[in-house]
């Protein structure tokens, strides 16, 4: 919603409150509100901009309830990770999951695959895609729901890097305005993403199909000049059997791999660093986000994934997440686990 809409819904609220029950019609944000200089602060250091004092009072609300929702987390024991202020916070987790998260996920294919890598025995004990220059820099999907699109690339850049030694930046545009499939920035699914791009030949580059969805949040028109350039192919995409840690552990190790989450509640959104152990929203996963396994690690005898996300630099580890693996839960942590894939080449 633009800002001037927004400012104006506001504002109507405020006028019928305050004829109903005789409330003062205009507040300013309290200048005595110690708050006040810690959330200036913020807009100046994430250039946010309000459009009226209504809406900025508004999100000052909602700031301060994130801000003793964060404090709050500093002192929960068995946590071993931090949270901290980001971006995101002047967003209600509602109003996040909507911009951030998929809300029209397709249902996803059930087609049976095989999984080339269920006989590696000898796997390292960690590995970082990282160090090997199989993945580029941390994106950000901004207001559309595409994250499908963006750990689809990321595990197609990946390989293409293991399987040719070039590392190429590639388009999620063409993915979002193409895949039939999936539902642009409503949602979509990574292994939706590899059949398409298979089906079609190859995929482009970020450079010639750039992407523009973040600032639009609508899905652009397919653009065909485009899509029949193929800087890059694929053959095909498996699944990693689900509910096994241990073969995503398999698969990791040879690429990077496409998983999906449950990124619902106010733990991801404000997540900072360490190694995050939940809480989850529930057990029965809603899976409505998707990001891609660059790696893992141990630290502390603690195990952990290494976890690409498209949400800017900004948030998290500069743009990362460290996921607790190996839990209890054969899900994995958050259902990392249930639907991984990754593209072949």
């Amino acid at each position: 919603m633009a800002f001037s809409n927004h400012c104006s819904t506001i504002l109507l609220f405020v006028l019928v409150f305050g004829l109903f029950t005789g409330a003062p019609i205009f507040t300013a944000v309290a200048d005595d509100d110690p708050l006040l200089p810690v959330f200036e602060k913020w807009m100046n250091d994430t250039g946010k901009v309000y459009g009226c004092i209504t809406e900025k009072q508004h999100r000052f609300e909602v700031f301060k309830d994130n801000f003793k929702f964060i404090e709050s987390v500093k002192n929960q024991p068995g946590l071993t990770y931090t949270v901290g202020l980001n971006d995101f916070a002047d967003l209600t987790n509602k109003e996040f999951l909507e911009k951030f998260a998929q809300s029209r996920t397709p249902k996803p294919s059930n087609v049976s695959t095989p999984f080339k890598y269920a006989n590696c025995e000898s796997i390292p004990c960690s590995i970082d895609w990282r160090d090997h220059c199989a993945v580029t820099s941390v994106k950000n999907q901004a207001y559309c729901g595409s994250c499908w699109a963006f750990s689809a690339v990321a595990a197609i850049e990946g390989i293409n890097k293991i399987k040719t030694g070039n590392l190429i930046n590639l388009s999620e545009q063409e993915l979002v305005d193409c895949d039939f499939r999936s539902s642009g920035c409503g949602g979509g699914w990574p292994h939706n993403a590899f059949q398409w791009v298979t089906e079609n030949g190859g995929i482009t580059t970020d450079e010639k199909y750039p992407y523009t969805s973040g600032a639009t949040n609508t899905q652009g028109t397919c653009d065909a000049s485009k899509t029949s350039i193929h800087d890059v192919t694929i053959s095909g995409f498996e699944f990693v059997p689900p509910y096994s840690e241990s073969d995503l552990e398999k698969a990791v190790a040879n690429q990077p791999v496409s998983i999906a989450i449950d990124a619902s509640g106010s733990f991801q959104q404000f997540y900072s660093s360490g190694i995050f152990n939940g809480p989850c929203e529930a057990d029965t996963f809603h899976l409505n986000h998707a990001v891609t396994i660059v790696g893992y690690g141990a630290s502390n005898g603690i195990k952990y994934w290494i976890v690409k996300n498209s949400w800017g630099t900004s948030w998290g580890d500069s743009g990362y997440i460290k996921m607790q693996k190996d839990i209890y839960n054969t899900a994995g942590l958050c259902g990392l686990a249930i639907k991984p894939a990754y593209p072949t080449k």
